[in-house]
This record gives C-alpha cells, structure tokens and sequence, in this order.
C-alpha cells in the first residue's frame, strides 16, 4: 500500500493528540452504520496503530488489524496485550501486490487509507471479495480539497463520484455523508471529512 516507508518510520510517534481526536469521531461515525454485529467480523483495513479499531472492538465479535508495515503492526499488538483484547488478530500484508483468498470479514472499516492508495478501484474490487454477502465497506475519508496539491496522496474524494465507482464494482446500498469539519487536518490545510457505507 501506498507510503509504506513513510508510516515505517513514524509508527512510534504516531499517536498524538490530534491523531487520537480524529480517530475518535471517525470510529463514531462508522459506529453509527454498526448494527446487530456482536456476532460478526471485522477488518480494520490500513490500521495504523489500530487508533479507530481499538475504539470498535468491542461492536464485533472478532476484529482483524490489517496493514502494509510492520511497525505500525507492532503496536498494534502491544496494545491488544496491554489491554489483554481477546477478540482481536493482526495481519501484515500489501493488498494491492497479493490477493488474500481465506479472508473474509462482514465489516470492512478504513479510516484515512484510501487516499494513500494509488489505484484505489483495484483495492475497493478486491475488498469487495472479502466481503461476506451482506457486508459492509465503510470508508472514512477527506472530501476532495483543491488547496491539497501533493503527488503521495489524493486530495481527497468527491462522494458521488467514489459512490459511481462502487457501483461499478458491484457494491449497492451506498450512502455517505460529511461528518467532520477541522482545522489544518489534511497536510496543514482546513478540511472536511465523510463516512460512506457501502454494502455487497
């Protein structure tokens, strides 16, 4: 996935403040789409240091933490023996240069990740087969921002447009909606976030 190296690097001081707090509202705000799933499964896709999965975990009946670097992995799975969590599992690996066909999950949730990957059509296609029939791929992302001029990360995504994309690939049912407005969030600048909820 993509800024592999980057996120390498940081994964130990990856938790400030202002990290915690937007992780905060975005597992909120994937919360609300979360129904009835104490019996279902979960993967945190591209988690970080697990910051928006730690606050879900308890929604699930199993979680996975999924992502490309090994660092941030680690702290992961520091934090689930600090706080002794029973349900959750952690896996290290790159979507987008091997498919993964045991892996299967009801809830895919992934906060900030998408506008790291380059072509993120081929990761929402290969989500979509993990999927259980039924299951949700709830993204959490900025919307499209023309002050972001950066060629690591999309500028963010517009909603309609993501929601076409979906649909071609086969996911219905798709909603969002702009949950968050902060200040110099997204590389400095001022910037809004939204929660889309797409089902298969």
């Amino acid at each position: 996935m993509g800024n592999t190296d980057k996120f390498e690097m940081i994964a130990n001081v990856y938790d400030t403040p202002e990290r915690i707090q937007t992780a905060k509202v975005s597992s909120d705000a994937i919360r609300e789409y979360v129904v009835d799933a104490t019996s279902k499964k979960a993967i945190d896709f591209g988690c970080g240091t697990g910051l928006v999965g730690m606050n879900l975990a308890n929604e699930f009946h199993s979680i996975l933490f999924l992502d490309t670097s090994p660092n941030m992995i680690n702290q992961i799975e520091q934090k689930i023996a600090d706080f002794n969590i029973r349900n959750a599992d952690t896996l290290c690996f790159d979507f987008e240069k091997e498919g993964f066909s045991e892996l299967s999950a009801d809830y895919i949730f992934m906060a900030q990740v998408l506008l790291h990957i380059d072509d993120y059509e081929f990761v929402l296609a290969r989500l979509f087969n993990v999927l259980n029939d039924g299951g949700h791929l709830l993204i959490v992302d900025f919307n499209q921002n023309e002050n972001i001029v950066s060629d690591i990360v999309h500028n963010g995504f517009d909603q309609a447009e993501l929601a076409d994309i979906m649909m071609k690939i086969g996911y219905k049912t798709i909603q969002s909606k702009t949950f968050y407005t902060g200040s110099k969030i997204f590389m400095g600048q001022d910037a809004s976030m939204f929660v889309l909820d797409a089902q298969k």
